[in-house]
């Protein structure tokens, strides 16, 4: 059996967060540039959020979650986390 790095736990659990945020915006037909204006956060940061390059902060989770009008948990649960 092949032992997984936290690190590679670590990243694969950024990139279902980003799935995450991805999906609630695209079901709410908003750009990835006005997801990152209405969240107050680079458009390239939130795109490197949405790729799994990133690791949020609470507080840019919050941000995104006001932004696209869901609660914090919801992009968690929503990312299996």
């Amino acid at each position: 059996m092949t032992r997984v790095s936290a690190k590679q736990d670590k990243d694969h659990d950024l990139v279902r967060l980003g799935q995450s945020v991805r999906a609630k915006r695209l079901a709410l037909a908003m750009s990835q540039e006005a997801l990152a204006d209405s969240a107050e956060i680079d458009r390239s940061h939130m795109g490197k959020i949405e790729r799994g390059e990133r690791n949020v902060t609470i507080l840019n989770i919050v941000r995104i979650a006001r932004a696209i009008g869901c609660k914090p948990s919801e992009l968690l649960v929503d990312a299996g986390l």
